[in-house]
C-alpha cells in the first residue's frame, strides 16, 4: 500500500547548525525565553531538547537566583541524555556536570533514590537527575517549601496530566501552587492519547511556549531528505500467513535490509497474542534461523532465510533485567550501522532512545495517542549519513466479520487515518494567515512567501489566543480529529458547514472554556483554514497562485473565509480510507457509521433547514431516514428533530 503521507525536505543543514554558544537552531529559539518561570518546550525528537535545558539550566544557576536544578525523565535509560557535557568546548560560559551520586538513573533500589533525593535537597549540590517515578514517591509528605529557589525539569511532559487519579499532574499542580520553583517542560507533542488535558486551564496560561516544529526540524537536516509514512492492513495475526499468500504480513513489510525497530503490540492490545516472548519468537522465524546469542553484548545472531546473510537482532521485550540492561549497554555504545540490524521492542525504544541509524520504524498495532506516534517516528528521523529516507509503517489488524470488535477496530482505523493526516499537516511549512483588506496594500508588499491573506477572516483579540494559534494548533487539531463526534462526522455524514461552524467550536470551547466567543470563532478559523490549505493544492500561474479546493482552483487573493467554510477539511481522511481497504471492509465500516445517531443540535438543524428546502423542491419528496445516502439520512434526522421542537414549544405556549 503506497504512503498516505510522503514529504521531502531541502536538506539545508539550518537545524544542526550552531551559533558561538555551541546552541542549534532550535536551543537557541529556547534560551531566548531562559527568564520565563514557567517554560515548555514543545520540539520534536532529535532537536536537541536535552541540551536546550542544559543551557537554561546553568543559566538560571549563575545567573537568575535558582539553586538547584531536578531533571525528571520517564524512564532510567532517557537519563543518559542528561549525562555531564562539556559546553564550554563550543563557546558556552559554563559546562553541565551531575555527580554520579546524584544521577539516579541508575541500577538501585526506589527506597535509596528517595533517600538520596531528599539527601539532596539539604546539600550543597546542584543537579539531581531522576525518574517520573522518584520524584513522585519523594514529593510524598515533602513540603513544597522545600523546593523554592528550584528548578524542575520535566522531560516528555505529555506524562502529566490534569486528571485527579495522575500522580505527576498532582504533584506538579502542588509545586507551582506552593512554591517559587521554576519549571521547565519538555514534550514533542503535547497531545495525550486519552483526551485529559496536561494542565488545566488556569495553569497552562502561566506558561510561555517555545515552539520549534517538525518542518523545521528536518527541513534541516543534512542527509535526510524523505520521510514516508504509511498503513498496511493484515487479517489473522500480523507472524501468520494470510489468506491466499504465501507469507505473513510481517514478512510482506519487513525490509532487512533497513536498520529498523520493530514495536511488537501491547500485551493488552486485540492485535497482542499475549505471549509477548513467543511473538518475538515469530517475529524472528520469520526473519530465519538463530544461529547463537553472543553472551557478553546479548546481540542475538539470526541466519536470514532470504539472502542467508547474519542479522544482528536485538531483544528488548525481555524481562529479564540483567540482559536487558547488557543489550542497552551495547546499543548505547555502538557508533556504526553495522553495530545492530533490527530491534524488536515493546514499551522501550520510543521516547528519548538514540538510534540514529534507523531507517524504519515498523509499528504493529493501532496506536492511540498521536504523542506516541511522534515518539515512535520520532526514531527513524535522526539525520545519519546511512540514510536519505525514513519510514513508517502501521500495522493495523482490520475487521473480518461483524463482531463485538467491529466497533473498536472501525474506531482505531479512522484514527490510525486521522493520525497520519495531522502529522501530514505537522511535517508541512506553517503558514501565516492575515485578514485581506485592501486598505492595508503597503502593508502585504512585506508579506512572505508562507503569508495567505483571507477576506472576512477573524483575528484574535486576546493573547490567550494568539499563543493558541501561534504555539497550539496541531495539538488541538489532534483533539478534534480524534473527538469521537468527529471521527463520526468525518466519512461524509455530516455537512461541511456543520463541521466547521457547529462540532469545531463546540470541540474548542471543552478544550479552551475561558474563550471569548470572538476569540473562539478566531481559532476556528485558523483551524478550518490551516487544514484546508495544508491538504490543498496550490499551483503557480503567471505569477499569481491559485488554491484548489473541492474541484476548482481559486485565486490565492480571492480566498473568502465563507468558501472555505463549505470544504470539509479532514475529507481527505476518509477518500484515502476508501483507497486503502478491501470493499468488504468499507462496508462494515459504512455500515457501522450509518448505524450510529449522532445526537443532533438545534443550531445544526436549523442550518440543514435551506438544504432540506431544496431537497424538497428537486425530488417532490421529503428526506428518507432509511436512505443509504448519508446526507439524505442526515436531513431527515433534522426535519424529525425540528418536529418534535415545534412540538414542544407549541405545548410549552398552551400551558
Amino acid at each position: 500500500m503506497p504512503n498516505l503521507v510522503s514529504v521531502a525536505y531541502k536538506q539545508t543543514g539550518k537545524s544542526k547548525k550552531t551559533n558561538n554558544l555551541g546552541m542549534r537552531e532550535m536551543q537557541e529559539r529556547a534560551f531566548n525565553a531562559r527568564s520565563a518561570q514557567y517554560l515548555l518546550i514543545k520540539a520534536p525528537p532529535a532537536s536537541g531538547k536535552s541540551r536546550a535545558l542544559m543551557f537554561i539550566a546553568l543559566d538560571k544557576l549563575n545567573n537568575q537566583g535558582i539553586k538547584k536544578a531536578i531533571v525528571a525523565v520517564p524512564e532510567k535509560s532517557i537519563g543518559a541524555s542528561f549525562s555531564s557535557t562539556k559546553l564550554s568546548e563550543k563557546g558556552f560560559f559554563a559546562d553541565w556536570e551531575v555527580n554520579p551520586r546524584y544521577n539516579l538513573c541508575t541500577a538501585g533500589a526506589d527506597n535509596s533514590k528517595i533517600k538520596t533525593f531528599l539527601e539532596f535537597l539539604e546539600s550543597t549540590e546542584q543537579i539531581l537527575i531522576c525518574t517520573h517515578a522518584t520524584l513522585r514517591f519523594a514529593f510524598d509528605g515533602l513540603d513544597e517549601k522545600k523546593l523554592n529557589n528550584t528548578l524542575i525539569a520535566i522531560d516528555e511532559f505529555h506524562h502529566v496530566s490534569a486528571d485527579g487519579d495522575n500522580r505527576l499532574g498532582e504533584v506538579m499542580k502542588n509545586i507551582m501552587a506552593n512554591s517559587n520553583a521554576h519549571v521547565v517542560a519538555m514534550t514533542g507533542s503535547y497531545f495525550r492519547g486519552d483526551n485529559i488535558p496536561v494542565l488545566l486551564p488556569e495553569d497552562e496560561a502561566k506558561f510561555t511556549k517555545v515552539t520549534y516544529n517538525y518542518y523545521e526540524q528536518l527541513n534541516g537536516y543534512d542527509f535526510l531528505k524523505s520521510l514516508g509514512i504509511g498503513y498496511h492492513f493484515y487479517t489473522g495475526r500480523y507472524f501468520k500467513k494470510q489468506p491466499d499468500k504465501q507469507m505473513s504480513a510481517l514478512e510482506e513489510i519487513l525490509d532487512e535490509n533497513k536498520k529498523t525497530i520493530i514495536h511488537i503490540p501491547s500485551v493488552n492490545s486485540a492485535e497482542s497474542s499475549r505471549e509477548k516472548h513467543e511473538e518475538v519468537g515469530h517475529i524472528i522465524d520469520a526473519l530465519g534461523d538463530l544461529e547463537y546469542q553472543d553472551e557478553k553484548t546479548g546481540v542475538l545472531y539470526v541466519k536470514s532465510k532470504r539472502s542467508n546473510k547474519i542479522l544482528k537482532i536485538a531483544d528488548l521485550v525481555n524481562d529479564n533485567q540483567k540482559e536487558r540492561d547488557k543489550i542497552s549497554a551495547y546499543l548505547r555504545d555502538s557508533n556504526s550501522p553495522d553495530s545492530i540490524d533490527i530491534i524488536i521492542a515493546l514499551g522501550m525504544a520510543k521516547e528519548g532512545f538514540d538510534w540514529p541509524y534507523c531507517e524504519h520504524a515498523l509499528t504493529i498495532g493501532y496506536r492511540g495517542s498521536l504523542t506516541e506516534i511522534i515518539q515512535i517516528i520520532g526514531r527513524a528521523t535522526r539525520d545519519s549519513n546511512n540514510k536519505t529516507h525514513a519510514q513508517f509503517t502501521n500495522l493495523i489488524a482490520q475487521p473480518e466479520a461483524e463482531t463485538d470488535e467491529v466497533k473498536l477496530s472501525v474506531n482505531n482505523m479512522l484514527k490510525a487515518i486521522t493520525a497520519s493526516l495531522l502529522m501530514e499537516q505537522v511535517l508541512a511549512p506553517n503558514f501565516k494567515f492575515k485578514l485581506k483588506d485592501n486598505d492595508d496594500e503597503e502593508d502585504q508588499k512585506n508579506d512572505d512567501e508562507n503569508t495567505i491573506r483571507i477576506r472576512g477572516f477573524k483575528l484574535p483579540t486576546s493573547q490567550r489566543a494568539k499563543d493558541i494559534i501561534e504555539s497550539d494548533l496541531n495539538d488541538l487539531k489532534a483533539r478534534i480529529l480524534q473527538n469521537e463526534q468527529m471521527l463520526k462526522a468525518m466519512p461524509g455524514n455530516v455537512e461541511p458547514e456543520v463541521i466547521n461552524t457547529i462540532l469545531i467550536p463546540k470541540i474548542i470551547r471543552e478544550v479552551y472554556p475561558y474563550l471569548s466567543d470572538d476569540d473562539v470563532e478566531s481559532v476556528r478559523q485558523h483551524v478550518v483554514v490551516d487544514s484546508v490549505i495544508k491538504n490543498s493544492v496550490i499551483e503557480e500561474q503567471g505569477g499569481k497562485k491559485f488554491v484548489r479546493m473541492a474541484s476548482s482552483f481559486v485565486n490565492i487573493n480571492d480566498i473568502h473565509i465563507d468558501l472555505i467554510d463549505q470544504i470539509n477539511p479532514f475529507q481527505k481522511a476518509f477518500e484515502i480510507l476508501s483507497k486503502s481497504v478491501t470493499t468488504k471492509v468499507l462496508k462494515l465500516i459504512d455500515e457501522h457509521i450509518q448505524s450510529i445517531k449522532i445526537e443532533i443540535t438545534e443550531d445544526e438543524a436549523i442550518m440543514l433547514w435551506p438544504k432540506i428546502k431544496e431537497w424538497i423542491s428537486k425530488t417532490g419528496e421529503a428526506p428518507n431516514r432509511q436512505s443509504h445516502d448519508p446526507k439524505e439520512k442526515r436531513m431527515a434526522e433534522a426535519v424529525l428533530f425540528l418536529r418534535e421542537l415545534k412540538r414542544q414549544r407549541a405545548l410549552n405556549e398552551q400551558q
